[in-house]
Order: structure tokens, then C-alpha cells, then sequence
């Protein structure tokens, strides 16, 4: 993959240059075991000239950096997720436990203050081990000062004139706040290029699959769509499960017409009223929360569409 470059160096010589959808490409299972540059090239040329190519919408190169840096966060969080988890490991393993309570009784969480000066107090008698403890500190901290730097570059980033009406709508949901609605406000791009909300959910990948014939009916999951994007929705639809179906109150500096905030307000109150509903069908949480992300999915679409509307 060399990503979008290419095309439009393409596009900046002249020579028009168009990026097919690979999962809409209907390739004949005679060419799957003789796949080289040769045969590509003829597949290509022949759906290219019956038209049976469809394109892929080319984002430019500042839509493109803005989904390196949703990325980038995405790949910080999980570092510093990791690293946390390495060091709390090593921690239990040479018998160290957290074991502070507050004056009221209850326990002090893991990776508060308390925790972090508790952890650098600590010494090893064994100087490998000591050593070990020191380099597992300084990954941690150094991961997370990266996230942080990251998370505020990217709501600077959010709030420009390019970015600003989409993400500040898009906050308007419950369940998404700067980071996620930049996230998605990037990997869309616009959202008129989608020809409606279900199209949207499916291309995240939210679609269930089917494989159905005669009176045999089979849906399940997919795998298929935007991988970043379909689990930050999956993140997001938890919040239903315990939210109120009341609007969610504008953040300091966020700007939304009223007719998007209302139409917002009106998602959040329908998406909490279908997870309670799911809830007491007795519906498996998982399958509810996947569900519920799908839906938000269609009212990021519809909220997003209104914010690109009202520009």
C-alpha cells in the first residue's frame, strides 16, 4: 500500500487516475491462484472500460494527515495501555500490592497520584531487578506523556475552521467527546459522499453480514470496514447503557445551530430509549452494545451531514 500519494502526483501530472474499491471488485475465481502484475493489470484494464470499477473517494493531503494523527492517539493509547499493564505485572511478580484506602474506608484506585508516588518509593534489593523496575517507570510515564501530547494536538487541531462545525457536532451525541468526533470527522472526510446513513454504518463495518439462501436466514458480525472507527463507536455506544436520554450540555467554546443540536438531542433520547428496550428483553450486553453502535453510527451520519449542511 502506498496510500493516496501516488494518485495525486497523478492528478498533479494530468493523467487521471482513479482508486477502485478492492470489495467491490468481482474478480473470477479461475484468477485467484494466478495472481502477478501481468494479470492484474488486464483485470483491471477490463473493468476499468465496462465501467465496473467503483471509486474510492481520494481524501487530500490535509484530510490524510488528520487521519495519521486519529491513528497515531489510537496507537499511543494502546502503548500506554500496555505499558501499564507490563509494570503492574512485574509489580504483582516481585510481590508488590497497592493496598492504600482513603480515611472513609475505600480502596485508592490503581494509576492515581497516590499510586504513582507509591510505585517510585519502591526499591529492589536485587540490582537487575531494580533496573528492570526503573525501565518499566520510565515506559509508562513516557507513554503517557505521549497520548497526552497527542490528545492536545489533536483538539488544537479540532477546533480550526476545517474541523470545528463537524466535531462540535458530533459531540453533541453522547458518548463522543473531542478526540472520537475528530476521529471520525477525519476518516469521513465529508459525509455527503455517503449515500445515506446505512451506507455509513457499513462502510465502519457495523453492517451485519448475511449469507442467506431460500427459506435459510444467517446474519452474524463482519469483519470488513474501518477498523479504527468501528471500535471507537463500539466504545461509545457503552455510554447508553446507563446515560440519560437528555441532551448533553454544550462544552466550554462549542458552537452548534440549534436545529443540529436538536436533532442530536433527539438520537441521544432514541438511542438510550432502544438500549433500555434491549436491556429488558434480556438481549446479551454485547450484542446490544453492537447493535446501539450501529445506530450511533447512523446519527453521527445525520448529525455530520446537518454540519456540513449549515457551513
Amino acid at each position: 500500500m502506498t496510500g493516496f500519494d501516488l494518485q495525486r502526483r497523478l492528478e498533479g501530472l494530468g493523467v487521471d487516475c482513479v482508486v477502485g474499491a478492492v470489495s467491490k471488485m468481482i474478480k473470477p475465481a479461475a484468477d485467484r491462484g494466478r495472481k502477478n502484475d501481468r494479470n492484474d493489470a488486464e483485470f483491471l484494464t477490463r473493468m476499468l472500460s465496462v465501467g465496473n470499477i467503483v471509486p474510492v473517494g481520494v481524501p487530500d493531503a490535509g484530510c490524510e494527515g488528520a487521519r495519521d494523527l486519529s491513528q497515531a492517539l489510537a496507537d499511543a493509547r494502546e502503548e500506554s495501555q500496555r505499558s501499564k499493564q507490563l509494570l503492574s505485572k512485574f509489580l504483582l511478580r516481585n510481590g508488590f500490592r497497592f493496598e492504600e484506602t482513603y480515611p472513609t474506608g475505600g480502596r485508592v484506585g490503581n494509576w492515581t497520584r497516590r499510586h504513582s508516588d507509591w510505585i517510585k518509593s519502591l526499591s529492589i534489593s536485587d540490582a537487575a531487578a531494580q533496573k528492570t523496575l526503573e525501565y518499566y517507570v520510565r515506559r509508562c510515564e513516557r507513554a503517557c506523556e505521549e497520548r497526552s501530547a497527542l490528545e492536545k494536538m489533536m483538539g488544537a487541531r479540532a477546533k480550526e475552521p476545517g474541523w470545528k462545525a463537524r466535531c462540535d457536532a458530533l459531540r453533541c451525541l453522547k458518548g463522543i467527546d473531542a478526540p472520537t468526533a475528530f476521529a471520525v470527522a477525519a476518516e469521513a472526510g465529508e459525509f455527503s459522499r455517503f449515500r445515506g446513513a446505512t451506507s455509513f454504518a457499513a462502510w465502519m463495518g457495523l453492517a451485519p453480514s448475511e449469507h442467506s439462501s431460500g427459506g435459510r436466514t444467517a446474519r452474524g458480525d463482519t469483519k470488513a470496514g474501518n477498523k479504527h472507527l468501528r471500535r471507537l463507536m463500539v466504545e461509545a455506544a457503552w455510554h447508553y447503557a446507563t446515560c440519560s436520554p437528555h441532551r448533553k450540555p454544550l462544552a466550554p467554546g462549542q458552537e452548534v445551530p440549534p436545529a443540529v443540536r436538536g436533532h442530536a438531542a433527539k438520537g441521544v433520547s432514541r438511542l438510550s430509549a432502544r438500549r433500555k428496550t434491549m436491556a429488558e428483553r434480556k438481549k446479551p450486553p454485547c450484542a446490544a452494545n453492537c447493535a446501539t453502535a450501529r445506530d450511533l453510527a447512523y446519527w453521527c451520519w445525520a448529525v455530520g451531514s446537518m454540519a456540513e449542511g449549515a457551513k
